[in-house]
């Protein structure tokens, strides 16, 4: 995947705790999450499932974009990621990541 700017949503499991973040790498950043090199909340919590992610033209937009996000209230979170992904699975296995067990 080439570098796109995108906001992403990770859960830690089926409608679970929720981390929004935004990265120009997605699969990069992705797998820092998974392999715990991001320390923080992510790490902390042990969240690491791709649920939901969006592509913008520019950095700006896309920063724009998870400001909100992280802002609105977890039910509209959850609609936002079930109006996409209705069975909340690893969207990072499209990209060729390997499955996380499911929790």
């Amino acid at each position: 995947m080439e570098k796109v700017p995108c906001v992403y949503i990770l859960a830690k499991s089926s409608h679970g705790t929720l981390y929004t973040g935004v990265t120009s790498d997605l699969v990069g950043r992705i797998w820092q999450h998974r392999e715990g090199l991001v320390s923080g909340f992510t790490r902390d919590y042990g969240i690491k499932r791709l649920v939901w992610f969006e592509r913008h033209e520019d950095m700006e937009a896309a920063i724009q974009r998870e400001k909100r996000i992280k802002r609105w209230l977890r039910a509209w979170k959850y609609e936002l990621i079930h109006k996409d992904n209705p069975t909340w699975r690893d969207l990072a296995e499209d990209f060729g990541l390997p499955p996380l067990p499911r929790k």
